[in-house]
């Protein structure tokens, strides 16, 4: 959902569902926040029946929650919640990642070159400290890691591995989670193992790169 841009998104339901799940994904609409249909209206420019079958749809998802009498709010975040979600994304990207591997063709290799391309400029500038490319830089890191199952050869497991993969960019985008030079290595790793179609490589790069990433933000939760 992430790697649309916000101006192609207005219109219709769908559009609003990805603007909206954008906002919360990027901690525009705060962890736990009340979403007011008043505002929200204004702020998206659409109608109450529109927003309550989106917010439905978010709510059926995880990114929102529907209390009963009170209306809907921002889905909360916790360290139990980080991890159970971590663990999800191991589990489903682990899966697509070696069914992508066994695969993938010359085609879905330069895909991923692509991906690493523009992923690898954007850390080297947030390494060199531009905090202007941050939204950039995450969603090549999202547009990396979908390249690397893109040959998995599922529409529903990827589907379902963007969700869980939102879901946990959240928790890095409300504590801006950035490890560096660490991650960035884990990256070409991933690159590397990807070329080479080694799954067993790649698959534990993969749990130390995300494991890495669930310990990094949960030092910052814990300030």
């Amino acid at each position: 959902m992430i790697e649309l841009p916000m101006e192609q998104q207005r219109g219709t339901g769908q559009s609003l569902y990805g603007e909206i799940r954008s906002d919360i994904v990027f901690g525009r609409l705060e962890p736990g926040e009340k979403l007011k249909t008043t505002d929200l209206r204004k702020r998206y420019g659409t109608s109450v029946s529109t927003l309550r079958e989106v917010l439905n749809r978010l709510a059926s998802e995880g990114f929102v929650e529907a209390r009963e009498q009170r209306g809907f709010f921002v889905a909360p975040m916790s360290e139990a919640g980080l991890r159970e979600i971590a663990d999800l994304r191991i589990l489903l990207e682990n899966h697509a990642l070696e069914q992508s591997l066994a695969e993938g063709d010359t085609n879905w290799e330069a895909g991923v070159i692509s991906a690493y391309h523009k992923l690898e400029r954007m850390e080297k500038r947030r390494a060199e400290g531009d905090t202007s490319v941050i939204e950039a830089w995450k969603r090549y890191d999202w547009e990396f890691h979908q390249s690397l199952i893109a040959a998995c050869g599922s529409t529903e497991l990827r589907a379902l591995h963007g969700t869980v993969f939102d879901k946990y960019l959240r928790y890095q985008m409300q504590f801006l989670s950035y490890r560096g030079e660490v991650a960035a290595k884990e990256h070409r790793g991933l690159l590397d193992a990807a070329l080479e179609h080694d799954a067993a490589a790649a698959q534990k790069m993969l749990r130390a790169h995300i494991s890495g990433g669930v310990e990094h933000a949960l030092s910052l939760m814990r300030l």
